[in-house]
């Protein structure tokens, strides 16, 4: 499986680089959903329910070879889905 680099730009993980999926043409996923439970900004605690984050591709890829997705929404755990 192929892998590229996505940079997620606003929302609670902004300024994160991941790893994600290649599709068959060599980008990211159109959209893809991180949870608060995947280890970034907004990690859950006790008082603080976890969320699903949407974010969606935006069109191009970056000189350094990094995609960005942008922030679209939050949701209640599974509703994005």
């Amino acid at each position: 499986m192929e892998w590229v680099s996505v940079r997620f730009a606003g929302g609670p993980a902004d300024g994160t680089t991941r790893q994600l999926p290649a599709g068959p043409d060599g980008g990211p996923p159109r959209r893809w959903v991180l949870n608060s439970r995947d280890g970034h900004a907004d990690r859950p605690g006790p008082d603080r329910p976890c969320a699903d984050h949407l974010y969606e591709l935006r069109p191009g890829q970056h000189a350094d070879g990094c995609w960005t997705m942008a922030f679209v929404r939050s949701d209640p755990v599974g509703m994005t889905e």
